[in-house]
């Protein structure tokens, strides 16, 4: 079953990868760049704290421990106990792969970019949803996907490792709203949005 799955996982992969197009490469080069989002998770950041202040930061450092925590799971943990090689690495299909920006690190299992990017946007969308100025904040998890995709047609990462990576990334991000709403009520700490006048004082 698991020999069934893989070989499943290589043939998706193989169409996957194949469906590329010049101008696209550029554009996936730059999707799949971890920095060139540097900008909006800085937006993000400010966005929250204007909205929050200090509970804003707290929300923040939960969000950022849950992508800290998924990476740790699939580069730390995964990759090298499961060992299975990037699809650019895997004698078997290399010659088959479009590659766009290099192979990277040897091993593909699970997308740790797949994890990072859907941890932060469950985080997010956990902590904001329910406030208005947030409503569209599930924008994250279509960025997240295209992200988690951009790693498939670059020639890095099979769907599996996608797929899983994804769920290890929510479930992180579940974990620490969980640990946040503990300590919320541990220590009697109200969480709100600020006022209009409390935002314009922090802006000041």
């Amino acid at each position: 079953m698991i020999e069934q799955l893989k070989e499943w996982d290589v043939r998706l992969f193989l169409y996957l990868n194949d469906q590329h197009i010049g101008w696209m490469d550029t554009v996936m080069y730059w999707v799949t760049d971890r920095y060139f989002w540097i900008p909006m998770y800085a937006f993000l950041i400010l966005w929250t704290y204007r909205h929050f202040g200090l509970p804003g930061f707290w929300m923040i450092l939960a969000a950022c421990l849950a992508v800290a925590l998924a990476d740790q799971v699939t580069s730390g943990w995964m990759k090298p106990y499961f060992g299975r090689l990037r699809p650019c690495y895997d004698l078997a299909i290399k010659t088959q792969v479009h590659v766009v920006r290099g192979c990277g690190g040897q091993y593909s299992f699970a997308s740790s970019h797949a994890s990072t990017t859907f941890a932060l946007a469950a985080s997010l969308w956990i902590f904001l949803r329910q406030v208005h100025v947030f409503r569209y904040i599930w924008i994250l998890f279509p960025w997240a996907a295209l992200v988690s995709y951009s790693r498939i047609y670059v020639g890095v990462h099979y769907p599996l490792d996608i797929l899983v990576g994804a769920i290890i990334g929510c479930l992180c991000a579940l974990l620490l709203f969980l640990l946040y709403t503990f300590l919320m009520a541990r220590f009697n700490y109200q969480v709100r949005p600020l006022s209009k006048y409390e935002s314009e004082h922090l802006v000041k």
